[in-house]
């Protein structure tokens, strides 16, 4: 287990999965802003490390561990360090994912196609399963899924894999909320919209038109990390439903952002 204290711990006591980087990153500083106390995980003790040394500044208390949430072991062991540093477990954010190559499906390495689907997918399943028993058992909490490209339907050439896992977790997560639907655990979807991480980047290196393309897209529709996970940050402490669906980019702003496109000019990727 890495820690870093910064001050007297109050308020919730909540996971994030993948925190070391994009929108988690950006969650566990918000919920360090307002004096929560924050287990992020990585999959390499250096880059939680860094987590944890660029996080001090945000006040609160953060703690880090090393997972792969692809293996159920891992996840127990992630559960197990957080609620050993903060006594329990109040909100679990299973945020971590992987994104894939830029190419068609039969394109793709084999290997490549299985480490997608066992992070974004059976990730996701080990990262309800854990923390709801635990939670059901101790009478209470929170467990929200990151929704992704995919997670609706939308289609995107070369991001078959990706998109299905998102498809798939979406559907997980709904089912998953009603066979619990007795207990005392809630269990809900968090829709970030297109926000300028890594992960987003990465699918724009191949320099393709299509990938241009996608750029003046995202310029219109994205936003930078920081908005997103201060919007997200405040829902998710404020949720009181039993399968909340909490989304930041909403029919109505997509559309006005649309409407304003021409006298709009935003580069997200200066």
């Amino acid at each position: 287990m890495l820690n870093k204290d910064n001050k007297n711990m109050s308020g919730k006591s909540i996971v994030i999965t993948g925190g070391t980087r994009g929108i988690g990153y950006g969650l566990a500083k918000k919920f360090l802003g307002k004096n929560c106390s924050v287990t992020v995980c990585g999959t390499t003790k250096e880059s939680v490390e860094r987590a944890l040394q660029d996080l001090a500044p945000a006040g609160g208390r953060a703690y880090g561990a090393v997972a792969d949430v692809s293996r159920r072991e891992d996840v127990e062991a992630l559960f197990a360090t957080a609620a050993g540093s903060t006594g329990q477990v109040d909100i679990w954010v299973n945020n971590a994912g992987i994104g894939q190559e830029n190419r068609k499906i039969w394109e793709l390495d084999p290997a490549e196609v299985e480490r997608v689907l066992r992070v974004n997918l059976l990730g996701v399943v080990n990262g309800t399963v854990v923390p709801f028993l635990a939670m059901r058992e101790r009478g209470g909490g929170r467990i929200f899924n990151m929704e992704g490209l995919g997670s609706d339907g939308f289609v995107v050439d070369g991001m078959a894999v990706y998109g299905a896992s998102k498809s798939a977790m979406s559907y997980f997560t709904r089912a998953f909320a009603h066979e619990a639907r007795d207990s005392s655990v809630s269990i809900g979807l968090l829709s970030p919209g297109m926000v300028v991480t890594d992960l987003l980047l990465d699918s724009m290196k191949d320099g393709s038109p299509e990938s241009v393309k996608r750029k003046k897209f995202y310029n219109i529709m994205a936003d930078d990390v920081d908005t997103v996970a201060a919007f997200l940050c405040d829902k998710i402490l404020a949720s009181t439903e039993r399968s909340p669906k909490i989304r930041w980019l909403t029919k109505t702003k997509m559309l006005s952002r649309m409407l304003l496109a021409p006298f709009r000019k935003r580069d997200l990727f200066a």
